[in-house]
């Protein structure tokens, strides 16, 4: 993966990070809870003869997993409140000690109350059996539970924050590149078109359309394909004001006649020539910024 798709996957995530982690674990939480219950219930039955209903199991891992599931973000709120880290060990020792025997406590309590409702709802009774013992069978679980979530927690952190780190270097160094390319920008581009090459001079360029392997240059009318990417199109033309307006097109700012915008987010841009662009919401922002006087 190249450095500017590993930026852009990174972003995506970075805008939707929590909802992407929960959907992440609640898909582990139901496959897990559909595995344990599929294994029960083929171990109860093996001898063809079994007093135990289908929804038993399914009840029992479904409302453990749900149950979890919603104590997450408790979780995590403190996880971040008592991070593992080397100073105070005594205290964050006792921190996570109770963390453990509270998140078992709700846990259980949700557990059971679930199952309670299943049960009743089937004509049946749940017995939990002895508070004391089945707590401690169900704390010994919990406890290990609570120990993966913490030390998932951190390693998913530490490693976002690498990747934060890295998007945050490339930003820099597309900066500096772009730089490096408003300092030098071309005063034309060599383009060949129908076995001829044309001078295109950039302030002559009106907007540029990614097609392919080529950008097509669009001025006074006509289209010039320019073997190049896009993006370092734009970065050789930042100083010419240029503005990213969609996936596949960008166009120079003094060729703007009117933008209008839909209700969804996304638009459109009319320009002095008449011809219209799509604009879409993810560039509307920036392209804002760009048109602010500084």
């Amino acid at each position: 993966m190249t450095d500017s798709n590993t930026k852009s996957v990174f972003q995506r995530f970075d805008q939707h990070a929590v909802l992407y982690s929960y959907l992440l674990l609640a898909l582990y939480f139901l496959l897990n809870a559909a595995i344990n219950a599929s294994s029960v219930w083929m171990e109860h039955s093996r001898s063809g003869e079994t007093s135990l209903q289908l929804w038993e199991p399914i009840t029992w891992e479904y409302s453990s997993a749900l149950s979890t599931l919603l104590l997450c973000p408790l979780l995590f709120w403190w996880f971040s409140r008592y991070p593992l880290q080397l100073h105070h060990p005594k205290r964050l020792l006792l921190a996570h000690v109770v963390g453990s025997a509270v998140f078992a406590l709700l846990h259980v309590g949700l557990m059971v109350a679930m199952r309670e409702l299943v049960y009743a709802w089937q004509g049946g009774n749940y017995n939990f059996g002895p508070l004391l013992r089945e707590f401690f069978y169900e704390y010994r679980k919990d406890a290990w539970g609570y120990l993966s979530f913490l030390l998932g927690y951190q390693l998913i952190l530490f490693g976002y924050s690498r990747l934060k780190g890295e998007a945050h270097q490339l930003d820099e160094a597309e900066g500096s590149t772009a730089q490096q390319h408003a300092a030098t920008a071309p005063e034309h581009f060599l383009v060949k078109k129908l076995d001829k090459e044309f001078l295109i001079r950039t302030d002559e360029i009106e907007w540029l359309e990614a097609s392919g392997n080529y950008v097509n240059l669009h001025s006074k009318g006509r289209i010039y394909p320019l073997r190049a990417t896009l993006s370092n199109t734009l970065l050789q033309l930042s100083c010419l004001g240029f503005s990213r307006i969609h996936r596949s097109l960008a166009v120079k700012h003094s060729a703007i006649d009117s933008i209008r915008y839909d209700s969804s987010g996304d638009g459109d841009i009319l320009l002095k020539n008449g011809h219209k662009l799509a604009l879409s919401r993810r560039y509307k922002e920036a392209l804002r910024n760009a048109l602010q006087p500084a």
